[in-house]
């Protein structure tokens, strides 16, 4: 740069400084700025040198060396104040403007006294003062003064002084006030009044290059105190998806961090630290990293009181860190720059306010965020079993108390009745116990040990026939055998059931047992016989169904209409008729099975036991939905997650949430779909399936968030399922769609560059499939990323390999829409003239490809959409033509392109005529256009034609008709120009 003189050299270091600008906050863009300022120096151009500096003070102000910050500030003050001249009416402007940088950069630090801090407010006081400026800036520093040091009377009266003095060019933007003053409601304890000041900027209704990150994590804590946790949760996703690439964010991204050490996710708390390391040491900002300590404090000192305390965890760099460790480590830290705060300000206000902070216990114990985050692995918690309270008897008197327990639960078929029956063994262990106690137990302890139990099993059945009850003895055999075909050993279970069915039989008939034992052999045989039709090779022999279908009927025949109060004869009927309603499923009776499980599941919460219920109303909801009753299938999965309640077990959880969300999504409700996706995610990842049933929830999730237009929780939900989704485990299908979804989220966010990415991956997944509609619409979604990243060469690559396929599919319609792109591309390339003759080329190839097809439209409607397309293509080549234009171009050429665009429009409103009531709004639109380009050709007459032509079309329009109310009033305002013209 030093090579070239004068304007040039200065033109090329504005370039310079402006695509420094563009490049991430860091170290890296901050040395940047530091070499252009030498190079400025050179040129010996005082602006040059007052351009560099202001452009140094801002890239060290969004940074973590905000102290560095000083020094050219001085150096830019001290040319002020001797040459106000060298300054043109922008860099003086930026000069008062950073002076408020000035002053909470030094508060910011707590080498810099507290007296000259008040000192560089009054100076700024002064200087605006003298400027003509507004008190509003000044009365905001002073308040940030005040509220910093803990003087509450002091910064009420400064903020009232704020808000009560005009706004200026000086006063922040909307945005940063807004979060100042919410700051302090929220301080001061009231966080609705925080929270209705930040809604225009939650809202988008202003934004700065730091809002609304701030404001979504300032809005945080006061969401959870508030009980608001929806909102709490998309302001983490969407806030934490803004604050993650800035570094100079410290302050927010802690917020996020204190966000997930209060509500449970201390997992994801931990991967937030992962990401910025540099956090732990960076020192030009110590109110940020006072801010960050805090936090981590809390949040190491969460996992230690998990009993986590010797997980390894991220720290400074240097050496390995535990939990335990770095809690306190960061906790000396925190309180030793703490003091350094106070001792300057002379109050322990901050010291207060981080002990505070990390003293917070957990707001909500788990809010599940749908993000990809494995739970912490806490030590293992013995289940919790019936106490023996503590007295002078020996043990032996407790064991009627525990026996009569665990007998009412296994009766009544209880949840949790076996680890009743674990509570009795470890209390009789060393006592005398009569027979039929021991055989209970054994049972039960067989029950516990599932396969493995077979053994013990049989041990309980000799001791029941001890005891004098060969009808229990009996089916204590007959769960000996179906733990056998459970394990796979069929035939022997087959065999091994025979004699306990034919003996109880004979016992009922000479009443020497009961009903009750009855049942349980017959369903134990039942149970078996149904195995065996499950193990067997499709289809199932005839026999086999028949024989398990008349077990399942000799059961119901047995108890129906019989149990009375018994709860285990209730649930023996309502096993069997389930087990109907699968016999029936297999044979392609779906009615008939949706009927008998709905039968089956009624009968489990008649009597008492609504947690049975949940399997067979999982199974109809199965059915219905085959069935096409989406209603029965909502209400069936809603009635299993309420017959479940707190004894679901996590997988089964997360499988029904996830069923009703795809049933509720289908109805086109996403927002409740998306709750219940949400809470699959969450107990796929508690169940330990977080990379399998956890991804497809979280792919689901992403969907439903996306159809609602939340497109930062969707992008961060989605990019958190794609490490987990493989072709193997979810389909390749699931992958794309994926990427898809992902890359109309980044595309409405303005991530064009990552969209494009996103959806040129999918594309190349979805090249390899037979069909090939889904990887032409990739293709031509990816070319329109490329081009608004700007991509213009690669966009037109895309754009042809998108034209291509849609050519090969026979969709007219795709390859008019690809040309046309491409003709707009090549009229912004830089090539002048050339580009401008490419592009009416691309599009007149547009014109000519569809008024081919139109020609050969093979029905009505075809032909209504070809014409459409036609009058549309007419239009776009119109809209190109005139801005072909160059204002540097002669005036004969300007009216020759004037002039084609005009017969380019005139043709369009003819296609488009033909349309009728249907085309009535763009055959206006192009008439309206065709009247401004009369207008430009100096043609008033019919301009006004024209225009009077709109209004005629929509004379007697309905005031609601928003498009009709737009067209008269553009046809309104192009009367005017030519009456005025």
């Amino acid at each position: 740069m030093s090579g070239i003189d004068g304007t040039a050299a200065f033109d090329a270091l504005r370039r310079a400084m402006a695509e420094n600008s563009e490049e991430p906050e860091g170290p890296a863009r901050n040395a940047r700025a530091e070499h252009l300022l030498a190079e400025a120096e050179k040129l010996n151009i005082p602006l040059a040198v007052i351009e560099a500096l202001g452009h140094q003070l801002k890239v060290y102000n969004y940074s973590s060396e905000k102290d560095k910050m000083f020094v050219p500030f001085a150096r830019l003050l001290r040319m002020w104040d001797e040459r106000p001249e060298d300054f043109d009416e922008y860099e003086a402007h930026s000069l008062h403007w950073v002076f408020k940088w000035m002053t909470s950069g030094m508060l910011d630090q707590p080498h810099v006294p507290l007296a000259s801090i008040e000192k560089w407010l009054g100076e700024m006081e002064h200087r605006y003062r003298l400027a003509g400026y507004s008190e509003r800036a000044v009365r905001s520093a002073e308040f940030s003064v005040a509220a910093h040091i803990g003087d509450v009377a002091r910064a009420e009266r400064a903020y009232a002084a704020w808000l009560a003095a005009d706004r200026d060019s000086m006063a922040d933007c909307h945005a940063c006030e807004l979060h100042g003053q919410g700051w302090w409601q929220a301080e001061r304890g009231r966080g609705e009044r925080a929270l209705e000041l930040w809604a225009p900027v939650l809202d988008g209704e202003f934004a700065c290059a730091h809002e609304p990150h701030t404001a979504l994590a300032s809005s945080l804590a006061p969401l959870l105190r508030l009980g608001h946790v929806d909102e709490a949760r998309a302001h983490h996703l969407r806030g934490f998806r803004l604050v993650r690439p800035l570094e100079s964010m410290r302050g927010a991204y802690a917020d996020h961090v204190e966000f997930c050490a209060l509500t449970g996710n201390e997992a994801r708390g931990l991967e937030l630290l992962a990401e910025r390391p540099a956090y732990f040491t960076d020192s030009g900002h110590p109110r940020s990293r006072l801010e960050f300590l805090t936090v981590v404090t809390l949040l190491m000192e969460r996992l230690s009181g998990l009993g986590l305390g010797e997980r390894r965890v991220p720290g400074p760099a240097g050496r390995a860190w535990t939990a335990r460790e770095l809690a306190a480590h960061a906790r000396a830290e925190a309180l030793e720059l703490a003091g350094r705060f106070d001792l300057r300000n002379g109050t322990s206000h901050v010291s207060e306010l981080a002990r505070a902070r990390m003293a917070q216990e957990p707001l909500v114990e788990r809010l599940p965020l749908g993000v990809r985050s494995a739970r912490p692995t806490v030590a293992p918690v013995a289940v919790p079993v019936p106490e023996v309270p503590a007295q002078d008897e020996p043990v032996e008197a407790d064991l009627p108390t525990l026996l009569a327990e665990a007998r009412r639960l296994s009766d009544t078929l209880q949840p949790h009745a076996v680890e009743a029956w674990a509570a009795v063994a470890r209390a009789a262990e060393g006592v005398e116990l009569d027979v039929r106690d021991r055989a209970e137990i054994t049972d039960h302890r067989a029950m516990d040990l599932g396969p493995a139990g077979v053994e013990l099993f049989e041990r309980a059945a000799e001791l029941y026939a001890e005891a004098g009850d060969p009808g229990e003895s009996l089916a204590a055999r007959t769960r000996a055998a179906y733990v056998r075909a459970l394990t796979g050993r069929l035939e022997e279970a087959l065999a091994a059931v025979t004699e306990p069915y034919d003996r109880v039989l004979a016992l009922y008939a000479e009443d020497a047992t009961g009903l009750r034992q009855t049942a349980a052999v017959l369903m134990g045989r039942a149970r078996v016989l149904m195995r065996r039709v499950h193990e067997a090779d499709e289809p199932v022999d005839p026999a086999v169904l028949g024989a398990a279908d008349a077990s399942a009927r000799e059961v119901l025949a047995l108890v129906d209409g019989r149990t009375g109060d018994d709860v285990r004869l209730a649930s023996r009927a309502a096993e069997a008729q389930a087990m109907l309603a699968e016999l029936a499923a297999l044979s392609g009776d779906v009615e008939a099975a949706a009927r008998l499980f709905a039968r089956a599941a009624a009968a489990f919460v008649g009597a008492g036991l609504p947690w049975f219920a949940v399997e067979y109303e999982a199974r109809l909801a199965g059915l219905a939905h085959h069935l096409g009753d989406t209603a029965e299938a909502e209400r069936a999965l809603r009635a299993a997650l309420e017959h479940g309640g707190p004894h679901l077990e996590a997988p089964g959880r997360a499988q029904l949430h996830l069923q009703l969300a795809e049933v509720l999504g289908g109805q086109g409700l996403s927002e409740e779909a998306a709750d219940h996706a949400l809470e699959a995610s969450h107990w796929a990842d508690e169940a330990g399936e977080g990379p399998t049933l956890g991804a497809w929830a979280r792919h689901q999730l992403g969907g439903f968030l996306l159809r609602q237009g939340r497109w930062a929780e969707a992008a961060e939900v989605l990019e958190s399922a794609l490490p987990d989704l493989t072709a193997e485990t979810h389909g390749d299908g699931a992958v794309v769609q994926t990427q898809w979804w992902l890359g109309d989220c980044l595309s409405e966010l303005g991530e064009h560059r990552e969209a494009a990415e996103r959806r040129l991956q999918a594309a190349e997944i979805a090249r390899h499939w037979p069909e090939q509609h889904d990887h032409a619409t990739l293709a031509h979604l990816a070319a329109e990323s490329l081009g608004q990243a700007g991509l213009n060469e690669e966009a037109d690559r895309a754009y042809t390999r998108a034209g291509d396929l849609w050519r090969e599919l026979g969709n007219i319609h795709g390859l008019v829409r690809s040309l046309r792109a491409r003709a707009w591309l090549a009229l912004r390339a830089e090539d002048g003239a050339a580009g401008a003759d490419g592009a009416r080329e691309l599009m007149a190839a547009a014109v000519r490809e569809c008024a081919a097809a139109l020609d050969e439209a093979p029905d009505e409607e075809a032909c209504a959409r070809l014409t459409a397309e036609l009058g549309h293509t007419h239009r776009q080549f119109g809209d190109l033509l005139a801005r072909s234009a160059a204002e540097d171009d002669e005036d004969d050429s300007i009216q020759a392109a004037l002039e084609d665009a005009l017969a380019r429009m005139t043709e369009a409103v003819t296609v488009l005529a033909a349309l009728g009531d249907t085309g009535r709004h763009a055959r206006t639109g192009a008439e309206l256009a065709a009247g401004w380009l009369e207008a430009d050709l100096g043609r008033p007459t019919d301009a006004a034609a024209r225009a009077r032509a709109v209004l005629a079309a929509y004379e007697g329009a309905a005031e609601e008709d928003g498009a009709a109310q737009e067209r008269r009033a553009e046809a309104e305002q192009l009367l005017q120009v030519t009456e005025e013209g």
